[in-house]
């Protein structure tokens, strides 16, 4: 696989979909995500971007943007924090749209869409937020803005590949140096590259990447017992063990409990 069509995003979107729902006044604090203009500016690339990906839907914003107007306020839900991506963000995410051409144009179509008035334009304006949230996400890897996290770790070229293998295929077996193989690197590289730019071990993050899974499937009502193959532990008893060390319960336990609700 080239590096060019290596596809960073799409095993995450798969697992953690996107769901925007846009804001009127006078909920436009009780969101997490937003478009503003300068006021004495009609022009979209002076736009910028808010996003407060740890934001408790319940918490409301209190905003540092006084003179400007909202174009554009929205809940983003990305899965909660279970979702890598999502706890690899600062607290907050600011940026102009005009500074990324391909995130600007899908942000006008959606800021064209949200001046205008036209049948079903909430269900297409919520559609673009969730565009326009991944153009941000590709935004941020290629523009390396995170320094320690997967995001860092998907815009090194080698790691990214690991990663993404991990992402797609977390029931495979694969060792460390197959992964160390897949980078192109040597196994003592690759442990200490990943260690320094995602934060943790490989090992650590194919088990933390398993579980979350685990967690996701169980919440769906799939079996412990092929919930445990699937995501890539040897048998039920290694599953569970792993499963009590991260969520304090069994996995049994979490969906008799009612946990899973």
């Amino acid at each position: 696989m080239s590096e060019e069509k290596l596809d960073r995003l799409s095993a995450l979107i798969a697992q953690f979909q996107i769901e925007a729902h846009v804001l009127t006044r006078p909920d436009y604090q009780q969101g997490n995500f937003f478009i503003i203009q300068e006021k004495q500016c009609e022009d979209y690339n002076a736009c910028r971007l808010f996003y407060y990906p740890h934001k408790a839907m319940e918490e409301a914003i209190k905003f540092p943007f006084p003179e400007e107007k909202m174009l554009v306020a929205a809940c983003i839900d990305t899965g909660g924090n279970s979702n890598p991506v999502t706890l690899a963000l600062p607290n907050v995410v600011e940026i102009y749209l005009g500074d990324d051409k391909a995130l600007q144009d899908v942000s006008n179509i959606l800021l064209e869409e949200a001046m205008a008035s036209r049948c079903g334009g909430q269900a297409v304006i919520n559609r673009l937020c969730e565009v326009v949230m991944i153009r941000l996400m590709r935004h941020l890897i290629e523009a390396g803005k995170t320094e320690v996290g997967l995001l860092a770790g998907l815009a090194h070229p080698g790691l990214s590949r690991a990663i993404v293998a991990m992402h797609e295929n977390p029931e495979k077996e694969l060792q460390l140096e197959d992964y160390a193989h897949i980078a192109a690197m040597s196994r003592t590289h690759f442990v200490n590259n990943f260690r320094k730019l995602v934060g943790v071990t490989p090992g650590q993050y194919l088990s933390n990447w398993r579980l979350t899974l685990a967690h996701m499937h169980l919440k769906r009502g799939m079996p412990v017992k092929t919930v445990a193959s699937k995501v890539g532990f040897s048998g039920s008893p290694a599953f569970s063990r792993a499963f009590v060390n991260r969520f304090g319960v069994s996995p049994r336990e979490f969906v008799q409990n009612g946990l899973s609700n």
